[in-house]
């Protein structure tokens, strides 16, 4: 190795870093925010932290089921917008997003336990989204799913800033949107019933494993060191 190029991948190392620093804070810092914000939402309501399902009724919650619709909105566009500011290039403001996002949703719950307790164990169901319908799993599955964004993530910026090439194609492509789309169905199974007031029932575990595997396959083909230079 070239003392020019050692150079350039000592500066490329050291951006990265940064970056990595500066999102992450930002992520934990949001995730205490909007934790706390849940949990003075939840006292105001008068309802207790570690009961989530039945859903209330709309209604019951007057104007806040809007403004709570238009919080979950603003919260993607805000790590979408610390994604596109860290990142120089489409692709790795793309794996910024997906750091930013697994960060945020992994120390949501942790701020969440440190406030309240809860989660009190990682099976415990959660009510995950409400666009367009309720999803909702247990405790382990959008951490999961949000270790994998944090890993790809880091992994596809790295090589980016280091001047590598992450080798996405159509079948990438293809995979990675089969494979979330497979993971959403496993949360929106039970919508209907919840939607009617029930409870969840067992989760469709098997379902969430086969679109987490169709994903990752995905990002390893595109980012094994054998299909692209580092």
């Amino acid at each position: 190795m070239s003392p020019e190029h050692h150079a350039s991948r000592s500066r490329s190392n050291r951006q990265f870093v940064a970056a990595a620093l500066a999102v992450t804070v930002f992520a934990v810092a949001m995730a205490y925010l909007e934790s706390a914000v849940v949990v003075y939402l939840r006292a105001a309501l008068g309802l207790d932290p570690g009961v989530i399902f039945p859903l209330r009724e709309p209604a019951a919650l007057g104007s806040f089921a809007a403004i709570e619709l238009g919080r979950e909105a603003a919260t993607i566009v805000m790590l979408a917008a610390i994604g596109w500011l860290a990142g120089r290039s489409a692709i790795e403001r793309l794996a910024w997003t997906a750091v930013a996002f697994g960060t945020w949703d992994i120390f949501y719950y942790a701020w969440l336990w440190v406030f309240a307790g809860w989660p009190p164990a990682l099976d415990t169901w959660d009510l995950l989204f409400l666009i367009p319908v309720p999803w909702a799993g247990p405790v382990w599955a959008p951490v999961a799913v949000s270790v994998a964004l944090v890993g790809f993530g880091l992994w596809a910026a790295l090589r980016v800033r280091r001047g590598g090439r992450v080798a996405i194609g159509p079948w990438q492509v293809l995979g990675g949107i089969a494979g979330g789309v497979i993971v959403v169905v496993s949360f929106t199974l039970q919508a209907g019933e919840i939607l009617a007031g029930g409870l969840p029932r067992d989760y469709a575990w098997t379902v969430f494993v086969a679109g987490m595997a169709v994903a990752v396959i995905a990002a390893l083909s595109a980012l094994l060191p054998g299909r692209n230079s580092a």
